[in-house]
């Protein structure tokens, strides 16, 4: 029997007091109109000005160095800021990748020069960032990439294209895994590099790819002879599929993988109790004991990140029981609240019904299909 064994973390007062505060500013920040609670709203809910605002407070680059702007926070305050923005439906997409992956990238494998000039950008709310890692023709072998950069005098040439790229629309700046050495069937994984693309370059074109809900948030990026200098690669050359990887456990094991739902949750447990529904509450209820034991799962994965132990496969198994916990938000609600699912609906849970149930098809794509997940889960247990 293979044991996986994650701490177990409790708040302490200061994280408490911490958790009460972004309550308050968020109901404030709604009640003043700022914004409206929405399901996935760290993918499809962006807004400028309300990243900017988390910046001016300190949210965004909690854990990082003081030095690079950050507040040099623990791993669990953040956690604890994320739940509460996830759980409000804030609108955090603009910043989300920057703050997530990004940073954490740049401050592992970044130059100095590049930590100095992204990083307090980002941590103001001022630098937004995509990742391109999916391609047309690579489906989920992330490994069958075919985007290439070759040398020009001062830096590279990239000629391909992305795929699925989250926020490229409004991003400033895209990290482009791409190779940079010929493919070799017998070493799939070597040869790529990250270079850190600045989207208003000649060269770069972005189409949208909306959701069935009418929502732009996906899009296909083309690059044709995009330049990128020399101090715009991340690492090592040829590092890049060592260097993608850990990013990615960033990527999968935080509360945006199980509580993308949540709005919509919270919401069928105030109908149906206004209703008296007892026996639709009851098997509500019922999904509360698999949304705490994934609570405690990521929490766990986000002290061991602090840590820096390797996370890969918990936290790929964490996205793999997220992705059914949030989609089963969506089904219960279908199956027990008579209400039409609809965007435009001035009925607050039939938009968010509509919200989850549309955007439900892409959970089990982002950061890694279902198969991929489990094939990460399946070698890690091997391995042990």
């Amino acid at each position: 029997m293979i044991k996986l064994e994650l701490p177990v973390v409790k708040f302490s007062q200061d994280q408490k007091d911490f958790r009460a505060t972004i309550r308050s500013f968020l109901q404030n920040e709604r009640l003043a109109g700022t914004f409206e609670s929405k399901c996935d709203s760290w993918l499809s809910g962006d807004s400028i000005e309300f990243s900017r605002k988390l910046g001016q407070k300190g949210w965004i680059g909690m854990t990082w160095p003081q030095e690079y702007g950050g507040g040099e926070r623990s791993a669990i305050e953040r956690y604890i800021l994320t739940e509460e923005l996830l759980a409000a439906g804030a609108p955090v997409a603009a910043h989300w990748f920057a703050d997530r992956q990004t940073g954490p990238l740049f401050l592992k494998y970044g130059s100095e020069e590049q930590k100095q000039f992204f990083l307090p950008q980002i941590a103001k709310g001022e630098c937004f960032f995509s990742i391109g890692l999916s391609e047309p023709n690579a489906g989920s072998d992330l490994a069958a990439i075919r985007t290439k950069a070759e040398r020009t005098d001062g830096g590279w040439l990239i000629n391909g294209s992305k795929i699925w790229t989250s926020g490229a629309h409004i991003s400033h700046y895209m990290i482009v895994l791409c190779r940079t050495s010929p493919y070799d069937q017998n070493q799939r994984h070597a040869g790529m590099s990250q270079l850190i693309v600045d989207m208003k370059e000649k060269g770069v074109t972005v189409r949208p790819i909306q959701f069935l809900t009418g929502e732009h948030h996906f899009n296909e990026v083309f690059f044709e002879n995009v330049f990128v200098p020399d101090n715009r690669l991340i690492g090592t050359e040829g590092n890049g599929w060592k260097q993608g990887m850990a990013e990615l456990a960033y990527e999968r094991s935080g509360p945006e993988r199980i509580l993308s739902t949540y709005p919509l949750l919270e919401e069928m447990i105030h109908i149906l109790r206004e209703n008296e529904d007892e026996a639709g509450l009851k098997e509500t209820i019922a999904l509360l004991p698999d949304l705490w034991t994934l609570r405690n799962m990521s929490m766990g994965v986000a002290k061991y990140l602090e840590e820096g132990q390797d996370v890969n496969m918990i936290a790929a198994l964490v996205k793999d029981l997220g992705t059914v916990f949030e989609t089963n938000v969506a089904e219960k609600a279908r199956l027990i609240i008579s209400r039409i699912p609809s965007m435009s609906s001035n009925d607050r849970l039939s938009r968010l019904m509509a919200q989850s149930i549309l955007h439900g098809p892409g959970f089990t794509l982002r950061g890694g299909t279902t198969e991929i997940l489990r094939g990460i889960v399946a070698k890690g247990v091997v391995a042990q």
